[in-house]
Protein backbone atom coordinates (compact mmCIF):
# COMPACT_ATOMS: atom_id res chain seq x y z
CA UNK A 1 0.00 0.00 0.00
CA UNK A 2 1.81 3.68 -0.79
CA UNK A 3 -1.32 6.14 -0.43
CA UNK A 4 -3.38 8.02 -2.62
CA UNK A 5 -2.44 8.82 -6.33
CA UNK A 6 -3.87 9.51 -9.78
CA UNK A 7 -6.72 9.04 -11.53
CA UNK A 8 -9.72 9.43 -8.68
CA UNK A 9 -12.62 7.00 -8.30
CA UNK A 10 -16.29 7.91 -9.13
CA UNK A 11 -19.41 7.51 -7.10
CA UNK A 12 -19.58 7.41 -3.34
CA UNK A 13 -17.29 4.28 -1.02
CA UNK A 14 -18.81 1.78 -0.22
CA UNK A 15 -20.59 1.18 3.20
CA UNK A 16 -21.12 -1.50 5.15
CA UNK A 17 -23.45 -4.32 4.89
CA UNK A 18 -25.57 -1.91 2.47
CA UNK A 19 -26.53 -3.58 -0.83
CA UNK A 20 -25.43 -0.88 -3.32
CA UNK A 21 -26.02 -1.38 -7.21
CA UNK A 22 -22.71 -0.27 -8.67
CA UNK A 23 -23.87 -1.42 -12.18
CA UNK A 24 -26.32 -3.03 -14.23
CA UNK A 25 -27.00 -6.45 -12.28
CA UNK A 26 -24.60 -5.97 -9.93
CA UNK A 27 -24.95 -5.17 -6.38
CA UNK A 28 -21.70 -4.20 -4.04
CA UNK A 29 -21.62 -5.31 -0.32
CA UNK A 30 -19.03 -3.91 2.07
CA UNK A 31 -17.58 -6.43 4.75
CA UNK A 32 -17.57 -5.00 8.11
CA UNK A 33 -13.76 -5.33 8.05
CA UNK A 34 -12.31 -1.42 7.78
CA UNK A 35 -8.79 -0.75 8.39
CA UNK A 36 -5.60 1.12 6.80
CA UNK A 37 -5.03 -1.98 4.72
CA UNK A 38 -8.59 -2.73 3.43
CA UNK A 39 -10.22 0.82 3.55
CA UNK A 40 -13.69 0.71 4.14
CA UNK A 41 -13.82 -3.09 4.32
CA UNK A 42 -14.12 -6.03 1.81
CA UNK A 43 -15.84 -5.59 -1.53
CA UNK A 44 -18.15 -8.43 -2.44
CA UNK A 45 -20.06 -8.40 -5.00
CA UNK A 46 -23.74 -10.51 -6.41
CA UNK A 47 -24.13 -10.15 -10.42
CA UNK A 48 -27.03 -11.28 -12.12
CA UNK A 49 -30.75 -10.91 -12.90
CA UNK A 50 -31.86 -14.47 -12.96
CA UNK A 51 -33.20 -16.97 -10.24
CA UNK A 52 -29.51 -17.21 -9.12
CA UNK A 53 -26.75 -15.17 -8.54
CA UNK A 54 -22.89 -15.35 -8.38
CA UNK A 55 -20.77 -14.17 -5.72
CA UNK A 56 -17.33 -12.72 -6.34
CA UNK A 57 -15.42 -12.41 -3.16
CA UNK A 58 -17.60 -13.70 0.09
CA UNK A 59 -14.96 -11.55 2.18
CA UNK A 60 -14.22 -12.21 5.30
CA UNK A 61 -15.38 -15.48 7.86
CA UNK A 62 -18.07 -13.19 9.23
CA UNK A 63 -21.77 -14.11 10.01
CA UNK A 64 -22.51 -10.54 10.11
CA UNK A 65 -21.48 -10.08 6.40
CA UNK A 66 -22.77 -13.42 5.54
CA UNK A 67 -26.42 -12.12 7.16
CA UNK A 68 -26.06 -8.80 4.66
CA UNK A 69 -25.13 -11.25 1.53
CA UNK A 70 -27.97 -12.87 2.28
CA UNK A 71 -30.79 -10.10 2.89
CA UNK A 72 -28.95 -8.29 -0.23
CA UNK A 73 -30.27 -11.48 -2.15
CA UNK A 74 -33.98 -10.28 -3.87
CA UNK A 75 -36.60 -12.71 -3.16
CA UNK A 76 -36.66 -16.54 -4.37
CA UNK A 77 -32.98 -16.18 -5.54
CA UNK A 78 -29.93 -18.14 -4.21
CA UNK A 79 -25.75 -18.06 -4.73
CA UNK A 80 -24.82 -20.46 -7.28
CA UNK A 81 -21.43 -19.93 -7.64
CA UNK A 82 -18.48 -18.41 -5.59
CA UNK A 83 -15.88 -17.06 -7.31
CA UNK A 84 -12.54 -16.03 -5.34
CA UNK A 85 -10.50 -13.77 -6.82
CA UNK A 86 -7.53 -14.69 -4.39
CA UNK A 87 -6.70 -16.45 -1.08
CA UNK A 88 -5.93 -13.78 1.18
CA UNK A 89 -8.04 -14.30 4.10
CA UNK A 90 -10.27 -10.91 3.57
CA UNK A 91 -11.58 -11.90 0.72
CA UNK A 92 -12.02 -15.91 0.49
CA UNK A 93 -11.86 -17.20 4.40
CA UNK A 94 -15.95 -16.56 4.20
CA UNK A 95 -16.02 -19.38 1.31
CA UNK A 96 -16.64 -21.93 3.07
CA UNK A 97 -19.63 -21.26 5.56
CA UNK A 98 -21.18 -19.59 2.24
CA UNK A 99 -20.63 -22.58 0.32
CA UNK A 100 -22.36 -25.12 3.03
CA UNK A 101 -24.76 -22.59 3.48
CA UNK A 102 -26.51 -22.67 -0.57
CA UNK A 103 -24.63 -25.30 -1.37
CA UNK A 104 -22.90 -23.79 -3.81
CA UNK A 105 -19.02 -24.28 -5.64
CA UNK A 106 -16.08 -22.47 -4.73
CA UNK A 107 -14.22 -21.29 -7.66
CA UNK A 108 -10.88 -19.87 -7.89
CA UNK A 109 -7.24 -19.61 -9.39
CA UNK A 110 -6.25 -22.65 -7.27
CA UNK A 111 -4.79 -22.66 -3.67
CA UNK A 112 -2.97 -20.12 -2.11
CA UNK A 113 0.72 -20.77 -3.79
CA UNK A 114 -0.45 -21.52 -7.67
CA UNK A 115 0.30 -19.32 -10.14
CA UNK A 116 3.61 -18.01 -8.67
CA UNK A 117 6.55 -16.80 -10.97
CA UNK A 118 9.90 -19.53 -11.25
CA UNK A 119 11.49 -16.75 -9.48
CA UNK A 120 9.09 -16.55 -6.58
CA UNK A 121 8.79 -20.31 -6.41
CA UNK A 122 12.75 -20.18 -6.05
CA UNK A 123 13.31 -17.94 -3.97
CA UNK A 124 10.57 -19.15 -1.07
CA UNK A 125 11.91 -22.71 -1.81
CA UNK A 126 15.89 -21.35 -1.28
CA UNK A 127 14.63 -19.61 1.79
CA UNK A 128 13.41 -22.21 3.54
CA UNK A 129 9.67 -22.68 2.75
CA UNK A 130 7.92 -25.40 3.95
CA UNK A 131 6.91 -27.18 1.02
CA UNK A 132 3.13 -28.91 2.03
CA UNK A 133 1.16 -30.10 -0.02
CA UNK A 134 0.70 -26.86 -2.31
CA UNK A 135 4.42 -25.52 -1.11
CA UNK A 136 2.44 -23.07 1.27
CA UNK A 137 5.21 -21.59 3.02
CA UNK A 138 6.57 -18.96 2.66
CA UNK A 139 10.21 -19.12 4.13
CA UNK A 140 11.36 -17.70 7.29
CA UNK A 141 14.22 -15.67 5.32
CA UNK A 142 12.04 -13.97 2.66
CA UNK A 143 9.40 -13.51 4.97
CA UNK A 144 5.60 -12.57 3.07
CA UNK A 145 2.55 -14.43 4.25
CA UNK A 146 0.59 -11.34 5.34
CA UNK A 147 -3.24 -12.87 5.31
CA UNK A 148 -2.59 -15.68 3.15
CA UNK A 149 -5.53 -18.19 4.03
CA UNK A 150 -3.29 -21.44 3.97
CA UNK A 151 -6.30 -23.89 4.18
CA UNK A 152 -8.23 -22.34 1.59
CA UNK A 153 -8.86 -25.08 -1.47
CA UNK A 154 -11.46 -24.19 -4.32
CA UNK A 155 -13.50 -27.17 -5.42
CA UNK A 156 -12.91 -26.07 -9.23
CA UNK A 157 -9.70 -24.55 -10.23
CA UNK A 158 -10.87 -21.95 -12.91
CA UNK A 159 -8.41 -21.57 -16.23
CA UNK A 160 -7.23 -18.15 -17.81
CA UNK A 161 -9.76 -17.16 -20.24
CA UNK A 162 -12.16 -19.53 -18.85
CA UNK A 163 -16.08 -18.36 -19.60
CA UNK A 164 -19.00 -19.13 -16.69
CA UNK A 165 -22.57 -18.43 -17.30
CA UNK A 166 -25.06 -18.94 -14.82
CA UNK A 167 -28.92 -17.88 -14.33
CA UNK A 168 -28.60 -14.46 -15.72
CA UNK A 169 -24.97 -13.66 -15.77
CA UNK A 170 -21.68 -14.57 -17.28
CA UNK A 171 -17.93 -13.65 -16.46
CA UNK A 172 -14.87 -14.67 -18.55
CA UNK A 173 -11.83 -15.11 -15.40
CA UNK A 174 -8.31 -13.51 -16.34
CA UNK A 175 -5.29 -14.59 -14.96
CA UNK A 176 -4.01 -11.75 -13.15
CA UNK A 177 -0.74 -12.46 -10.78
CA UNK A 178 0.85 -9.55 -9.09
CA UNK A 179 -0.21 -9.15 -5.96
CA UNK A 180 -0.85 -12.67 -5.66
CA UNK A 181 -0.09 -15.72 -7.87
CA UNK A 182 -3.71 -16.75 -7.67
CA UNK A 183 -5.10 -13.65 -8.62
CA UNK A 184 -8.16 -13.71 -10.72
CA UNK A 185 -10.33 -10.86 -12.49
CA UNK A 186 -13.28 -11.26 -13.69
CA UNK A 187 -14.71 -9.05 -17.04
CA UNK A 188 -18.52 -8.98 -17.77
CA UNK A 189 -20.44 -6.29 -20.37
CA UNK A 190 -17.51 -3.71 -20.15
CA UNK A 191 -16.84 -4.46 -16.14
CA UNK A 192 -13.33 -5.61 -14.79
CA UNK A 193 -13.75 -7.04 -10.99
CA UNK A 194 -10.17 -6.32 -10.64
CA UNK A 195 -9.88 -8.04 -6.30
CA UNK A 196 -7.05 -6.52 -5.18
CA UNK A 197 -4.46 -5.66 -8.75
CA UNK A 198 -6.30 -2.70 -9.10
CA UNK A 199 -7.80 0.07 -6.57
CA UNK A 200 -9.24 3.30 -6.71
CA UNK A 201 -7.35 4.98 -3.94
CA UNK A 202 -4.28 3.38 -3.19
CA UNK A 203 -1.58 0.74 -4.92
CA UNK A 204 -1.98 -2.29 -3.66
CA UNK A 205 0.66 -4.24 -1.40
CA UNK A 206 3.13 -6.38 -3.14
CA UNK A 207 4.62 -8.77 -0.74
CA UNK A 208 7.11 -11.11 -1.74
CA UNK A 209 6.78 -14.30 -2.57
CA UNK A 210 3.16 -13.98 -2.73
CA UNK A 211 3.86 -10.91 -4.51
CA UNK A 212 5.80 -10.29 -7.89
CA UNK A 213 6.16 -6.98 -8.90
CA UNK A 214 7.09 -8.38 -12.59
CA UNK A 215 3.95 -10.29 -12.32
CA UNK A 216 1.91 -7.27 -11.14
CA UNK A 217 3.28 -4.98 -14.18
CA UNK A 218 2.11 -7.87 -16.90
CA UNK A 219 -1.26 -7.67 -15.42
CA UNK A 220 -1.99 -4.59 -15.68
CA UNK A 221 -0.76 -3.66 -19.12
CA UNK A 222 -3.00 -6.73 -20.01
CA UNK A 223 -6.00 -5.53 -18.50
CA UNK A 224 -5.57 -1.92 -19.76
CA UNK A 225 -4.89 -3.53 -23.04
CA UNK A 226 -8.50 -4.65 -23.12
CA UNK A 227 -10.04 -0.24 -23.32
CA UNK A 228 -12.39 1.21 -21.42
CA UNK A 229 -13.73 -0.62 -18.85
CA UNK A 230 -15.24 0.15 -15.41
CA UNK A 231 -13.23 -1.54 -12.86
CA UNK A 232 -14.87 -2.67 -9.57
CA UNK A 233 -12.18 -3.09 -6.96
CA UNK A 234 -12.05 -5.36 -3.63
CA UNK A 235 -11.74 -1.87 -1.80
CA UNK A 236 -13.16 0.84 -1.93
CA UNK A 237 -15.11 2.73 -4.98
CA UNK A 238 -15.33 2.17 -8.49
CA UNK A 239 -13.37 3.46 -11.50
CA UNK A 240 -14.70 4.63 -14.43
CA UNK A 241 -11.87 4.82 -16.54
CA UNK A 242 -10.14 1.64 -16.15
CA UNK A 243 -7.31 1.76 -18.61
CA UNK A 244 -6.24 4.88 -17.46
CA UNK A 245 -6.04 3.78 -14.08
CA UNK A 246 -4.59 1.17 -15.11
CA UNK A 247 -1.46 2.53 -16.81
CA UNK A 248 -1.15 5.29 -14.27
CA UNK A 249 -0.37 1.83 -11.80
CA UNK A 250 1.81 0.63 -14.19
CA UNK A 251 3.73 3.53 -14.44
CA UNK A 252 3.60 5.06 -10.49
CA UNK A 253 5.76 0.96 -10.44
CA UNK A 254 7.94 1.99 -12.71
CA UNK A 255 8.37 5.72 -11.06
CA UNK A 256 8.97 3.72 -7.68
CA UNK A 257 11.88 1.37 -9.24
CA UNK A 258 13.78 4.53 -10.52
CA UNK A 259 13.45 6.40 -6.66
CA UNK A 260 14.77 3.20 -5.30
CA UNK A 261 17.64 3.44 -7.61
CA UNK A 262 18.42 6.76 -7.36
CA UNK A 263 18.13 6.21 -3.19
CA UNK A 264 21.03 3.61 -3.36
CA UNK A 265 23.23 5.77 -6.05
CA UNK A 266 23.05 8.77 -3.61
CA UNK A 267 23.52 6.77 -0.02
CA UNK A 268 24.93 3.61 -0.48
CA UNK A 269 24.06 0.03 -0.11
CA UNK A 270 20.33 -0.33 1.89
CA UNK A 271 17.70 -3.19 3.34
CA UNK A 272 14.31 -2.37 2.35
CA UNK A 273 13.43 -1.22 5.05
CA UNK A 274 15.78 1.05 4.96
CA UNK A 275 15.07 2.40 1.40
CA UNK A 276 11.35 2.44 2.19
CA UNK A 277 11.95 5.15 5.53
CA UNK A 278 13.90 6.74 3.51
CA UNK A 279 11.17 6.68 -0.04
CA UNK A 280 7.82 7.25 2.00
CA UNK A 281 9.15 10.10 4.29
CA UNK A 282 6.19 10.45 6.46
CA UNK A 283 4.10 7.35 6.54
CA UNK A 284 2.81 6.36 9.44
CA UNK A 285 4.59 3.32 11.57
CA UNK A 286 1.55 0.99 11.39
CA UNK A 287 1.99 0.99 7.38
CA UNK A 288 5.98 0.89 6.68
CA UNK A 289 6.46 -2.59 6.87
CA UNK A 290 3.91 -3.34 4.05
CA UNK A 291 6.15 -0.52 2.20
CA UNK A 292 8.73 -2.27 3.03
CA UNK A 293 7.78 -5.31 1.35
CA UNK A 294 7.49 -3.82 -1.55
CA UNK A 295 9.83 -1.95 -1.42
CA UNK A 296 11.50 -5.53 -1.41
CA UNK A 297 9.47 -6.40 -4.30
CA UNK A 298 11.09 -4.00 -6.31
CA UNK A 299 14.46 -5.05 -5.32
CA UNK A 300 13.96 -8.52 -6.38
CA UNK A 301 12.87 -7.38 -9.79
CA UNK A 302 15.17 -5.42 -10.38
CA UNK A 303 17.70 -7.57 -9.43
CA UNK A 304 16.32 -10.08 -12.12
CA UNK A 305 17.70 -7.13 -14.66
CA UNK A 306 20.74 -7.07 -12.97
CA UNK A 307 20.12 -3.39 -12.39
CA UNK A 308 21.08 -4.47 -8.55
CA UNK A 309 22.70 -6.63 -6.44
CA UNK A 310 22.26 -8.09 -3.09
CA UNK A 311 25.12 -8.86 -0.54
CA UNK A 312 23.36 -12.45 -0.12
CA UNK A 313 19.72 -13.88 -1.33
CA UNK A 314 17.57 -11.49 -1.52
CA UNK A 315 15.91 -11.06 2.17
CA UNK A 316 14.22 -7.98 4.16
CA UNK A 317 17.97 -7.79 5.82
CA UNK A 318 19.75 -8.17 2.66
CA UNK A 319 21.40 -5.16 1.96
CA UNK A 320 21.05 -3.80 -2.47
CA UNK A 321 23.90 -2.12 -4.20
CA UNK A 322 23.64 -0.41 -7.68
CA UNK A 323 25.56 -2.33 -10.25
CA UNK A 324 26.56 -0.63 -13.84
CA UNK A 325 23.56 -2.13 -15.03
CA UNK A 326 21.91 0.76 -14.01
CA UNK A 327 19.53 1.50 -16.87
CA UNK A 328 18.72 -2.17 -17.39
CA UNK A 329 14.87 -2.27 -18.07
CA UNK A 330 12.76 -3.52 -15.48
CA UNK A 331 10.32 -6.08 -17.35
CA UNK A 332 10.40 -7.08 -20.96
Amino acid sequence: MNGPSADRPTGAGPVAGVAEPVARDVLRICAPNPSPMTLSGTNSYLVGSGSARALIDPGPDDAAHRAALRASLPPGTRIEAILVTHAHRDHSAGAGALAREWGAPVLAFGRCCAGRSPTMAALAAAAGGTGGPAGEGAGTMLGGGEGVDRGFAPDRMLADGEDLAGAGWRLTALHTPGHMGNHLSFEMDGLLFTGDLALAEITTVISPPDGDLVQFLDSCRRLAARGRRRLLPGHGPAVADGRTRLTALAAHREARSGEILAALEARGPATARELAERIYAGLGPGLLPAAARTVLAHLIALAETGAVTANGPPSPTARFAVTRARNAPLAP
